[in-house]
């Protein structure tokens, strides 16, 4: 059974978490599908990803090409099994995850705006659907400057 990790962002803008987070997750050998709501803003993400530092760069694609199987981190906007065969989800915008693909992966991450009011409702009902569903979770702050671990299910 894997483990959903939510990170409540309030310091860092999204693109910079996800990318420590994504090279993270390369450091476990891991593939990822980073799953959003809407495609214009994950061709956005996309651009983000390519200006990063070279030393840092995730390999990435855009979900839709003749290699979706072949990316280590596939940009998508598709619920369920990615084409890349993804072991860890990471969810932005609130996109949504289900217990069951928690169970399936490695890891689901949810990362959340902690100043839009909105993404922090999103945010509760998924760590309650999780919770609720028996999942591991643990809830990270970066509030205090530095990522702290505030809960764990």
């Amino acid at each position: 059974m894997g483990m959903a990790m939510f990170y409540h962002l309030t310091r860092r803008p999204m693109e910079d978490t996800l990318a420590m987070l994504l090279g993270k997750a390369a450091g476990a050998g891991w593939k990822v599908a980073v799953r959003g709501t809407d495609r214009a803003r994950l061709e956005w993400l996309d651009m983000k990803l390519w200006q990063g530092p070279a030393d840092g760069f995730p390999a990435h694609g855009l979900a839709g090409g003749a290699h979706d199987a072949a990316q280590p981190v596939l940009l998508t906007t598709q619920e369920g099994p990615a084409a890349n065969g993804a072991h860890c989800v990471m969810s932005i915008d609130g996109a949504p995850v289900t217990p069951r693909e928690v169970s399936d992966l490695e890891r689901v991450c949810v990362l959340f705006d902690g100043n839009d009011p909105q993404a922090l409702d999103v945010a509760r009902a998924q760590w309650k659907e999780l919770k609720d569903a028996g999942v591991p979770a643990q809830y990270w702050s970066e509030e205090s400057g530095s990522w702290e671990k505030k809960a764990e299910t």
